[in-house]
Protein backbone atom coordinates (compact mmCIF):
# COMPACT_ATOMS: atom_id res chain seq x y z
CA UNK A 1 0.00 0.00 0.00
CA UNK A 2 1.55 3.40 -0.82
CA UNK A 3 1.86 6.07 1.70
CA UNK A 4 -0.03 9.11 2.16
CA UNK A 5 0.98 11.95 4.20
CA UNK A 6 -1.42 14.31 4.83
CA UNK A 7 -0.66 17.83 6.48
CA UNK A 8 -2.73 19.64 9.13
CA UNK A 9 -1.63 23.54 9.35
CA UNK A 10 -3.10 25.06 12.61
CA UNK A 11 -3.20 29.03 13.13
CA UNK A 12 -2.05 29.23 16.83
CA UNK A 13 1.29 26.69 16.93
CA UNK A 14 3.25 23.90 15.26
CA UNK A 15 1.28 22.25 12.38
CA UNK A 16 2.03 18.25 12.36
CA UNK A 17 0.92 15.45 9.85
CA UNK A 18 -0.79 12.00 9.58
CA UNK A 19 0.92 9.16 8.04
CA UNK A 20 -1.03 6.73 6.92
CA UNK A 21 0.27 3.38 5.26
CA UNK A 22 1.17 0.14 7.03
CA UNK A 23 5.04 1.18 6.68
CA UNK A 24 4.09 3.71 8.90
CA UNK A 25 6.24 2.77 12.16
CA UNK A 26 9.68 2.96 10.07
CA UNK A 27 8.14 6.71 9.26
CA UNK A 28 7.63 7.17 12.97
CA UNK A 29 11.48 6.13 13.36
CA UNK A 30 13.14 8.45 11.01
CA UNK A 31 10.58 11.59 12.72
CA UNK A 32 12.10 10.47 15.81
CA UNK A 33 15.74 10.31 15.13
CA UNK A 34 15.27 13.75 12.70
CA UNK A 35 12.82 15.99 14.53
CA UNK A 36 13.95 15.08 18.48
CA UNK A 37 10.54 16.03 19.81
CA UNK A 38 11.81 14.28 23.26
CA UNK A 39 14.41 11.89 24.55
CA UNK A 40 12.31 9.41 25.86
CA UNK A 41 8.92 8.15 25.34
CA UNK A 42 6.26 6.67 27.47
CA UNK A 43 4.35 4.36 25.56
CA UNK A 44 0.52 4.73 27.31
CA UNK A 45 -1.97 2.28 25.95
CA UNK A 46 -4.54 -0.60 27.42
CA UNK A 47 -4.36 -3.77 28.89
CA UNK A 48 -5.92 -5.54 25.49
CA UNK A 49 -3.36 -3.81 22.96
CA UNK A 50 -0.79 -4.12 25.45
CA UNK A 51 -0.57 -7.40 24.42
CA UNK A 52 -1.51 -7.05 20.51
CA UNK A 53 0.79 -4.32 20.05
CA UNK A 54 2.42 -2.41 22.70
CA UNK A 55 5.41 -4.80 23.44
CA UNK A 56 5.99 -5.31 20.10
CA UNK A 57 6.11 -1.59 19.48
CA UNK A 58 8.32 -1.60 21.94
CA UNK A 59 10.82 -3.72 20.87
CA UNK A 60 10.90 -2.27 17.12
CA UNK A 61 11.76 1.11 18.90
CA UNK A 62 14.50 -0.23 21.25
CA UNK A 63 16.11 -2.15 18.35
CA UNK A 64 16.09 1.34 16.44
CA UNK A 65 17.73 2.55 19.78
CA UNK A 66 15.06 5.08 20.71
CA UNK A 67 14.44 4.52 24.92
CA UNK A 68 11.13 3.50 25.83
CA UNK A 69 9.09 2.54 28.63
CA UNK A 70 5.53 1.20 28.71
CA UNK A 71 2.57 1.71 30.76
CA UNK A 72 -1.08 0.03 30.72
CA UNK A 73 -4.34 0.67 32.13
CA UNK A 74 -7.35 -1.97 32.13
CA UNK A 75 -9.69 -1.32 29.39
CA UNK A 76 -12.54 0.22 28.64
CA UNK A 77 -14.46 3.39 28.17
CA UNK A 78 -15.40 3.27 32.01
CA UNK A 79 -11.84 3.41 32.95
CA UNK A 80 -11.62 6.81 31.00
CA UNK A 81 -11.68 8.69 34.22
CA UNK A 82 -9.00 10.86 36.72
CA UNK A 83 -8.28 7.37 38.77
CA UNK A 84 -6.64 6.24 35.34
CA UNK A 85 -4.67 9.85 34.64
CA UNK A 86 -3.47 9.74 38.67
CA UNK A 87 -2.01 6.34 37.83
CA UNK A 88 -0.16 6.89 35.00
CA UNK A 89 1.20 10.34 36.23
CA UNK A 90 2.91 8.32 38.77
CA UNK A 91 4.15 6.25 36.57
CA UNK A 92 5.41 8.99 34.79
CA UNK A 93 6.53 10.53 37.89
CA UNK A 94 8.37 7.23 39.16
CA UNK A 95 10.56 6.58 36.04
CA UNK A 96 11.90 10.51 36.22
CA UNK A 97 10.22 11.77 33.42
CA UNK A 98 10.92 15.73 32.02
CA UNK A 99 9.34 17.90 29.28
CA UNK A 100 12.10 17.34 27.23
CA UNK A 101 10.44 13.55 27.42
CA UNK A 102 7.32 12.47 25.54
CA UNK A 103 4.35 10.23 25.34
CA UNK A 104 3.43 7.93 22.41
CA UNK A 105 -0.50 6.85 22.36
CA UNK A 106 -1.33 3.66 20.95
CA UNK A 107 -4.57 2.24 21.49
CA UNK A 108 -8.11 3.28 20.11
CA UNK A 109 -10.22 6.79 21.26
CA UNK A 110 -9.96 6.10 25.09
CA UNK A 111 -5.80 5.85 25.14
CA UNK A 112 -5.41 8.85 22.63
CA UNK A 113 -8.13 10.73 24.76
CA UNK A 114 -6.74 10.04 28.13
CA UNK A 115 -2.53 9.66 27.00
CA UNK A 116 -2.82 13.08 25.12
CA UNK A 117 -4.72 14.62 28.27
CA UNK A 118 -1.97 13.40 30.50
CA UNK A 119 0.45 14.84 27.91
CA UNK A 120 -0.82 18.09 28.32
CA UNK A 121 -0.93 18.07 31.87
CA UNK A 122 2.38 16.73 33.21
CA UNK A 123 4.57 19.41 34.05
CA UNK A 124 2.17 21.73 32.07
CA UNK A 125 2.49 20.00 28.81
CA UNK A 126 5.07 17.30 26.76
CA UNK A 127 4.55 16.31 23.47
CA UNK A 128 2.73 12.97 22.09
CA UNK A 129 2.70 10.75 19.49
CA UNK A 130 -0.94 9.19 18.39
CA UNK A 131 -0.76 5.80 16.82
CA UNK A 132 -4.25 4.84 16.78
CA UNK A 133 -5.76 1.19 16.54
CA UNK A 134 -9.07 1.02 16.41
CA UNK A 135 -10.97 2.46 13.04
CA UNK A 136 -12.59 5.28 14.94
CA UNK A 137 -9.59 6.51 16.21
CA UNK A 138 -7.76 6.35 12.97
CA UNK A 139 -10.56 8.22 10.77
CA UNK A 140 -11.59 10.80 13.73
CA UNK A 141 -9.96 10.82 17.60
CA UNK A 142 -6.48 10.88 16.84
CA UNK A 143 -6.92 13.56 14.47
CA UNK A 144 -7.64 17.50 16.03
CA UNK A 145 -6.08 17.59 19.27
CA UNK A 146 -9.35 17.14 21.55
CA UNK A 147 -8.43 14.91 24.82
CA UNK A 148 -10.09 14.16 28.03
CA UNK A 149 -11.92 12.33 30.67
CA UNK A 150 -15.48 11.30 31.35
CA UNK A 151 -16.95 12.31 34.56
CA UNK A 152 -20.42 11.61 36.46
CA UNK A 153 -21.68 14.43 35.28
CA UNK A 154 -21.07 13.22 31.59
CA UNK A 155 -18.56 12.11 28.61
CA UNK A 156 -15.65 14.03 27.62
CA UNK A 157 -16.48 17.18 29.77
CA UNK A 158 -12.80 17.37 31.53
CA UNK A 159 -10.24 17.54 29.01
CA UNK A 160 -8.37 20.25 26.54
CA UNK A 161 -7.22 21.05 22.99
CA UNK A 162 -3.71 19.79 22.72
CA UNK A 163 -2.59 18.58 19.71
CA UNK A 164 -0.24 15.78 18.77
CA UNK A 165 3.66 15.66 16.82
CA UNK A 166 2.31 13.45 14.12
CA UNK A 167 -0.41 10.94 13.77
CA UNK A 168 0.56 7.36 12.14
CA UNK A 169 -2.18 5.12 10.84
CA UNK A 170 -1.51 1.46 9.99
CA UNK A 171 -4.79 0.47 8.53
CA UNK A 172 -3.39 -3.45 8.83
CA UNK A 173 -4.05 -3.42 12.75
CA UNK A 174 -7.85 -3.26 12.05
CA UNK A 175 -7.10 -6.80 11.38
CA UNK A 176 -7.34 -7.97 14.80
CA UNK A 177 -10.39 -5.61 15.56
CA UNK A 178 -13.64 -7.40 17.02
CA UNK A 179 -16.72 -6.66 14.86
CA UNK A 180 -18.22 -4.97 17.38
CA UNK A 181 -15.28 -2.53 17.28
CA UNK A 182 -15.30 -2.29 13.57
CA UNK A 183 -19.19 -1.36 13.78
CA UNK A 184 -18.09 2.04 16.16
CA UNK A 185 -15.51 3.14 13.06
CA UNK A 186 -17.90 2.87 10.65
CA UNK A 187 -20.85 4.96 12.35
CA UNK A 188 -18.13 7.53 12.34
CA UNK A 189 -17.78 7.31 8.73
CA UNK A 190 -21.58 7.49 7.92
CA UNK A 191 -21.52 10.40 9.96
CA UNK A 192 -18.65 11.90 7.83
CA UNK A 193 -20.81 10.77 4.11
CA UNK A 194 -23.79 12.31 5.50
CA UNK A 195 -22.20 15.81 6.47
CA UNK A 196 -19.88 15.41 3.53
CA UNK A 197 -19.32 13.26 1.53
CA UNK A 198 -22.09 10.75 0.06
CA UNK A 199 -19.89 9.38 -2.21
CA UNK A 200 -18.40 7.23 1.26
CA UNK A 201 -21.91 5.93 1.90
CA UNK A 202 -21.92 4.30 -1.81
CA UNK A 203 -18.15 3.02 -0.78
CA UNK A 204 -19.89 1.33 2.49
CA UNK A 205 -23.12 0.35 0.25
CA UNK A 206 -21.22 -1.77 -2.23
CA UNK A 207 -18.12 -2.89 -0.16
CA UNK A 208 -19.61 -4.57 3.25
CA UNK A 209 -17.59 -7.12 3.27
CA UNK A 210 -14.16 -6.43 2.53
CA UNK A 211 -14.49 -3.91 5.10
CA UNK A 212 -15.58 -6.27 7.78
CA UNK A 213 -12.84 -8.36 6.45
CA UNK A 214 -10.80 -5.37 7.37
CA UNK A 215 -9.06 -5.41 4.16
CA UNK A 216 -6.51 -2.75 3.73
CA UNK A 217 -7.01 -1.69 0.62
CA UNK A 218 -10.67 -1.11 1.28
CA UNK A 219 -10.21 0.63 4.53
CA UNK A 220 -7.51 2.45 3.04
CA UNK A 221 -10.33 4.33 1.34
CA UNK A 222 -12.23 5.52 3.83
CA UNK A 223 -9.84 6.48 5.89
CA UNK A 224 -8.19 8.78 3.96
CA UNK A 225 -11.18 10.91 3.33
CA UNK A 226 -12.54 11.03 6.64
CA UNK A 227 -9.31 12.19 7.88
CA UNK A 228 -9.50 15.03 5.06
CA UNK A 229 -12.64 15.93 5.99
CA UNK A 230 -12.03 16.14 9.43
CA UNK A 231 -8.29 17.91 9.05
CA UNK A 232 -10.45 20.24 6.97
CA UNK A 233 -12.40 21.40 9.40
CA UNK A 234 -9.64 21.23 12.20
CA UNK A 235 -7.57 23.59 10.68
CA UNK A 236 -10.53 26.29 9.98
CA UNK A 237 -11.92 26.14 13.26
CA UNK A 238 -9.72 24.35 16.06
CA UNK A 239 -11.12 25.19 19.09
CA UNK A 240 -14.98 24.15 17.45
CA UNK A 241 -16.57 27.80 17.47
CA UNK A 242 -17.94 26.99 14.27
CA UNK A 243 -17.22 24.97 11.36
CA UNK A 244 -16.17 21.93 13.34
CA UNK A 245 -19.36 21.75 15.62
CA UNK A 246 -20.61 19.79 12.30
CA UNK A 247 -18.66 16.84 13.56
CA UNK A 248 -21.14 16.78 16.46
CA UNK A 249 -23.68 15.32 14.40
CA UNK A 250 -25.48 12.95 16.26
CA UNK A 251 -23.24 13.17 19.11
CA UNK A 252 -25.15 15.71 21.71
CA UNK A 253 -28.07 12.87 21.79
CA UNK A 254 -25.19 10.22 21.51
CA UNK A 255 -23.17 11.07 24.48
CA UNK A 256 -26.39 11.16 26.81
CA UNK A 257 -27.20 7.56 25.81
CA UNK A 258 -23.67 6.53 26.70
CA UNK A 259 -23.69 8.27 30.03
CA UNK A 260 -27.28 6.90 30.61
CA UNK A 261 -26.39 3.35 29.92
CA UNK A 262 -23.28 3.74 31.98
CA UNK A 263 -21.02 3.18 28.56
CA UNK A 264 -22.50 -0.40 27.98
CA UNK A 265 -23.73 1.50 24.83
CA UNK A 266 -20.51 2.14 22.69
CA UNK A 267 -19.61 5.23 21.46
CA UNK A 268 -20.63 4.09 17.54
CA UNK A 269 -23.70 2.88 18.35
CA UNK A 270 -24.94 5.55 20.95
CA UNK A 271 -24.07 7.62 17.66
CA UNK A 272 -26.23 5.85 14.96
CA UNK A 273 -29.05 6.32 17.63
CA UNK A 274 -28.06 9.80 18.16
CA UNK A 275 -27.91 10.55 14.12
CA UNK A 276 -31.20 8.29 13.77
CA UNK A 277 -33.23 10.70 16.44
CA UNK A 278 -32.04 13.95 15.01
CA UNK A 279 -32.87 12.85 11.66
CA UNK A 280 -36.61 12.02 12.96
CA UNK A 281 -37.41 15.40 14.08
CA UNK A 282 -35.33 16.83 10.86
CA UNK A 283 -38.22 14.56 8.90
CA UNK A 284 -40.89 16.37 11.44
CA UNK A 285 -39.94 19.93 10.55
CA UNK A 286 -38.87 19.12 6.98
CA UNK A 287 -35.43 19.90 7.36
CA UNK A 288 -34.64 16.32 5.92
CA UNK A 289 -36.83 14.00 3.50
CA UNK A 290 -37.88 10.64 4.32
CA UNK A 291 -36.14 9.27 1.69
CA UNK A 292 -32.67 10.27 2.94
CA UNK A 293 -33.61 9.55 6.18
CA UNK A 294 -34.86 6.10 4.95
CA UNK A 295 -31.39 5.91 3.03
CA UNK A 296 -29.33 6.46 6.16
CA UNK A 297 -31.09 4.08 8.27
CA UNK A 298 -30.66 1.14 5.89
CA UNK A 299 -27.15 1.89 5.88
CA UNK A 300 -27.02 1.67 9.64
CA UNK A 301 -28.98 -2.15 9.24
CA UNK A 302 -26.43 -3.02 6.88
CA UNK A 303 -23.52 -2.27 9.12
CA UNK A 304 -25.50 -3.95 11.82
CA UNK A 305 -25.64 -0.48 14.27
CA UNK A 306 -28.76 0.76 16.49
CA UNK A 307 -31.47 3.14 15.75
CA UNK A 308 -33.60 2.06 19.20
CA UNK A 309 -33.22 2.86 22.16
CA UNK A 310 -32.61 0.71 24.78
CA UNK A 311 -35.35 -0.82 26.55
CA UNK A 312 -34.52 0.53 30.08
CA UNK A 313 -33.92 4.33 28.96
CA UNK A 314 -35.93 7.07 30.74
CA UNK A 315 -36.40 9.91 28.20
CA UNK A 316 -36.39 12.49 31.02
CA UNK A 317 -32.99 11.28 32.06
CA UNK A 318 -31.58 11.22 28.72
CA UNK A 319 -32.60 14.95 28.18
CA UNK A 320 -31.34 15.55 31.77
CA UNK A 321 -28.03 14.16 30.55
CA UNK A 322 -27.99 16.95 27.36
CA UNK A 323 -28.26 19.74 29.59
CA UNK A 324 -24.78 19.33 30.48
CA UNK A 325 -23.51 19.41 26.86
CA UNK A 326 -20.63 21.21 25.88
CA UNK A 327 -21.86 22.87 23.26
CA UNK A 328 -24.60 24.67 25.16
CA UNK A 329 -23.88 28.23 25.19
CA UNK A 330 -26.12 31.46 26.19
CA UNK A 331 -28.57 28.49 27.74
CA UNK A 332 -29.53 27.00 24.07
CA UNK A 333 -28.22 23.82 23.04
CA UNK A 334 -27.14 23.45 19.27
CA UNK A 335 -27.76 20.34 17.51
CA UNK A 336 -26.03 19.32 13.88
CA UNK A 337 -28.71 18.43 11.55
CA UNK A 338 -28.43 16.89 7.99
CA UNK A 339 -30.61 18.47 5.60
CA UNK A 340 -29.67 16.17 2.39
CA UNK A 341 -27.00 14.03 1.95
CA UNK A 342 -23.15 15.63 1.91
CA UNK A 343 -24.92 18.41 3.52
CA UNK A 344 -25.87 19.85 7.22
CA UNK A 345 -26.06 23.06 9.42
CA UNK A 346 -26.58 23.68 12.82
CA UNK A 347 -29.81 24.30 14.67
CA UNK A 348 -30.70 25.84 18.01
CA UNK A 349 -34.66 25.59 17.84
CA UNK A 350 -35.25 22.06 19.19
CA UNK A 351 -37.02 21.65 21.92
CA UNK A 352 -36.85 19.07 24.87
CA UNK A 353 -40.35 18.03 23.70
CA UNK A 354 -38.55 17.65 19.86
CA UNK A 355 -36.37 15.04 21.80
CA UNK A 356 -39.19 13.16 23.75
CA UNK A 357 -41.08 12.47 20.84
CA UNK A 358 -38.74 11.64 18.64
CA UNK A 359 -37.23 9.38 21.93
CA UNK A 360 -40.75 8.15 21.74
CA UNK A 361 -40.54 6.99 17.75
CA UNK A 362 -36.83 5.39 18.55
CA UNK A 363 -38.17 3.12 22.06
Amino acid sequence: MKRTIIPVKRKTAQSYTIVIGDDCLKKLIVDIKTKKWANRYAIITDSKVKKLYGEKVQKILKKAGIETVLISFIQGEKHKNFKTVQTILDSLFKEEFHRDDGIIALGGGVVGDIAGFVASLYMRGIPYIQIPTTLLAMVDSSVGGKTGVDTKWGKNLIGSFYNPKAVYIKPSYLQTLPKKQLRNGFSEIIKYGIIARPSLLTFLQKNKESLFAAKTKATSKLIAPCVRIKRTMVQVDERENGMRKLLNYGHTIGHAIEKQSHYTVQHGQAISIGMSIINTIAVSKKWMSKKNAETIKKLFKTYGLPTKLPTSFSNVALVNSIKMDKKIKHNKKTFVVATKLGKARLSTSITNQDITKACRKHA
